[in-house]
């Protein structure tokens, strides 16, 4: 979590509403902004959507209960960044190395569909969250929102930056932007995202880190 992350936010009225219907339907939930979670050092920074409402909502940690989570864990404890192959609860030991996870938007949105107001108010967290970034390191977004939001936080052209699953982009203060298909129920279903694919990432990430960026 950033200096300027605000635990409270309200700044949305929609989400600050939705979040308030979904604490009393499930007042055990998290419901509320949900903060980064990883190593505050880490040289890659992985950004998501949102919170799931069942998933990162509920516990209160990125992709944590979320059905998207079970492969992007998976995948981080093949490669070294994770101290386990699962996150279940919030509480459940697991640690990040040299990685950390953030959303777009760090509220729930209804139907999972932030609008672009919604996107743009919450813009300046991940902008404060890329400054704490360090030279030579790597941001992966899950997804053209994310990567959006990312070129967005550091005032670049979207259209100079095509999103491309695999795609990678120079993307200035010594960082490097990497794209991926979200790896969301629907994507990993549909295997528009297989393993195989998302492994191939991040053998790709692990290696230029181990290369020192």
């Amino acid at each position: 979590m950033t200096a300027g992350f605000q635990p409270g936010c309200r700044k949305c009225p929609r989400l600050a509403a939705f979040l308030d219907e979904v604490r009393a339907e499930y007042p055990r939930y998290f419901s509320r902004p949900v903060p980064s979670f990883g190593d505050p050092d880490a040289r890659l920074l992985i950004v998501g959507l949102a919170p799931g409402k069942h998933g990162a909502n509920a516990t209160g940690r990125p992709f944590t209960g979320d059905h998207a989570g079970i492969l992007l864990y998976q995948t981080l404890f093949e490669f070294g960044f994770g101290s386990q192959p699962c996150s279940n609860n919030a509480d459940d030991g697991l640690m990040l190395r040299d990685c950390r996870i953030t959303n777009a938007v760090r509220c729930l949105p209804p139907e999972n569909k932030p609008t672009t107001s919604e996107v743009d108010t919450c813009n300046a967290y991940l902008a404060d969250e890329l400054l704490s970034m360090p030279v030579n390191g790597f941001v992966l977004a899950l997804g053209t929102i994310a990567h959006r939001s990312v070129l967005k936080a550091l005032n670049l052209k979207l259209s100079a930056f095509r999103f491309g699953h695999g795609a990678e982009h120079e993307i200035g203060a010594g960082l490097k932007l990497i794209d991926s298909y979200h790896c969301s129920r629907y994507n990993t279903q549909t295997r528009r995202l297989t393993s195989a694919m998302f492994t191939d990432v991040f053998r790709r990430l692990r290696a230029a880190l181990d290369d020192g960026g």
